[in-house]
């Protein structure tokens, strides 16, 4: 299956990554030996960088990029990465990216560390350079993600969840980060309010359709690659699953139920979840929300000039919907 590829974004702001990455690995440096190992060990398996490229695509779509640019978007990188390494002692995840975890090397007890040590630096680094309102904007998504991540545990015991409480659950988990990212970016450049809302909110939009796309990775057609059924073994509730509960039959649904929770780790029984949320369009009516956000964030990214850094970003935004890993 082709993958689906970034063509222009890198290329716009090709500089401005390098200096980026650079800056990136200065600020997580330390110097106790364990953690400087480690810190390298995370750089160089580092992802596709998709948030500081909304950071220094907004900013540059509202002005000139600068060393407060780079700074927000070095704290967008850790306060991302603390949070994923929290995720794995959390999820007990042995791989991330398909490497090693740090959870899987370090365990839990220096995995939690590493995770308050980012969290930490990238708070200092703005502190100490007085990029006071970026670290503000940039502050609430932490208490944001770790709300979310508390509401989706103790649903995924009570397998008690509505589309309303999902949405929250995303926003909060991850669109509020992507939505501050951008904000972040435009307000370094510009030290506008309005500018600096509007890109939040149309960063908060594409991070909810990126979430969306996200889950459905769980369930397999041609369209969305191999399925795996991990949230379903997690017991995560996510939208194709919960709009099948909602429009099958009682006791389809108590069925349903009972295999995601005392079944969940029997691939076949878990597979058989899978095949009915296809069944009952649970994968269709999830494509069609996410594109409903998607269109969402257009809407409001078409309001600024037509030009070559508005195109990158909505690249960038319809590279992470229509991805196929």
């Amino acid at each position: 299956m082709p993958r689906i590829r970034l063509m222009n974004t890198p290329k716009i702001i090709s500089e401005e990554l390098s200096v980026f990455e650079k800056k990136f690995k200065e600020a997580v440096k330390s110097d106790t030996p364990l953690l400087d190992r480690i810190m390298r060990f995370i750089v160089n398996r580092k992802g596709k960088q998709l948030r500081p490229m909304f950071v220094l695509l907004s900013a540059k779509l509202c002005g000139q990029i600068n060393d407060s640019t780079y700074r927000a978007a070095s704290l967008v990188e850790m306060l991302h990465t603390a949070s994923l390494v929290h995720d794995d002692v959390v999820d007990e995840s042995f791989e991330r990216r398909g490497f090693f975890s740090t959870y899987a090397l370090w365990k839990t007890k220096i995995s939690v560390l590493v995770g308050d040590y980012l969290f930490a630096k990238g708070m200092l680094l703005s502190l100490d350079h007085n990029d006071f309102k970026i670290l503000q904007i940039l502050s609430n998504p932490v208490r944001q993600m770790s709300e979310g991540e508390l509401m989706q545990l103790e649903k995924s015991r009570l397998l008690d969840i509505t589309e309303e409480v999902y949405f929250e659950i995303i926003r909060n988990k991850t669109a509020s980060l992507l939505g501050s990212a951008c904000a972040a970016g435009a307000y370094s450049t510009s030290n506008d309010e309005k500018l600096t809302e509007k890109l939040r909110s149309f960063g908060e939009k594409a991070g909810i359709a990126f979430q969306i796309k996200d889950d459905l990775f769980d369930y397999g057609n041609e369209s969305v690659g191999k399925p795996t059924g991990n949230d379903i073994k997690e017991k995560k509730m996510t939208l194709p699953l919960i709009y099948t509960l909602h429009h099958i039959n009682k006791s389809d649904r108590r069925e349903l139920l009972y295999i995601i929770k005392n079944k969940n780790k029997d691939q076949q029984q878990v597979q058989r979840v899978i095949n009915r949320v296809i069944e009952f369009g649970g994968i269709d009516y999830a494509e069609k929300k996410m594109n409903a956000y998607r269109e969402e964030a257009f809407a409001i990214l078409y309001e600024f000039e037509d030009n070559k850094v508005r195109n990158a970003l909505e690249e960038l935004v319809r590279f992470t919907t229509d991805r196929k890993y």
